[in-house]
């Protein structure tokens, strides 16, 4: 019995159309699938940056922190009595000597310098933190530390650029507020004069924020570059020796 037409055609397989077809299918989904496993990846990685990011900021708040709890300390109301009545000047020879911190000397949005024993061995240093301290990276906040030398506060005391946050792009960082919960608004502020020792012996609050902006990482979902916030708030014993009468806590 001879094989029919219909019966050669099912022996002949698919035809160079249906493998066309299956083919385009099988692609389709495997590019399908495989767009789905990148967007995965970025995801994945963007949420790494991110996590990197923050936990970046987290560690320098931190140090903050630490540091803020050290200030003021040890002061000269605590070996000089009579201290207790000097008036906020640079002209006191107390306010340059280095075995005496003078606790905050300076405060801005971007900037905060202060003195006090931050390493806990009897040595006074000269702290600040700044926005492109160094000169060399415009949206690093940066950290210095150095032993304070006998000389004025604001204008005698070297810098070490260390720690560093990268990609700062907060103003103001730093916000400061007094025990009655007032804002201090007209900034900068130092104590070079008698005005403005009183605003900062005054200062119990300070609050810092950090937005890390990182350009060349773009979120999948929002087209953007991503960012990382955090906040935190710290309330300071104030051994300012800025001000004579200031409440003193240390």
């Amino acid at each position: 019995m001879k094989p029919t037409s219909q019966n050669r055609h099912r022996h002949n397989g698919f035809s160079l159309l249906e493998m066309m077809v299956v083919v385009l299918i099988l692609g389709v989904v495997s590019a399908g699938i495989f767009a789905q496993m990148n967007a995965a990846q970025q995801r994945s990685y963007t949420e790494q940056v991110k996590l990197d990011n923050f936990q970046e900021a987290r560690d320098f708040v931190d140090q903050f922190f630490r540091d803020i709890n050290q200030i003021g300390y040890p002061n000269s109301r605590m070996v000089d009595t009579t201290s207790l009545s000097w008036s906020p000047a640079l002209a006191s020879p107390l306010i340059n000597d280095n075995r005496l911190a003078m606790g905050l000397v300076k405060i801005d949005a971007n900037a905060i310098q202060f003195e006090g024993d931050m390493n806990g061995d009897g040595v006074v240093q000269s702290v600040i933190y700044t926005i492109n301290g160094s000169g060399t990276c415009a949206l690093c906040l940066q950290r210095s530390q150095v032993n304070k030398v006998t000389a004025s506060p604001l204008t005698g005391q070297s810098q070490n650029w260390g720690t560093e946050s990268n990609d700062v792009i907060s103003n103001p960082i730093f916000q400061y507020y007094t025990a009655a919960g007032t804002q201090v608004t007209a900034l900068p502020v130092d104590i070079s004069t008698t005005a403005g020792a009183l605003t900062i012996a005054s200062i119990k609050t300070i609050q810092i924020s950090l937005i890390i902006r990182n350009n060349s990482i773009i979120d999948p979902q929002t087209h953007q570059p991503i960012e990382t916030t955090f906040q935190g708030e710290v309330s300071l014993n104030n051994c300012s020796m800025a001000a004579a009468g200031a409440a003193m806590s240390c």
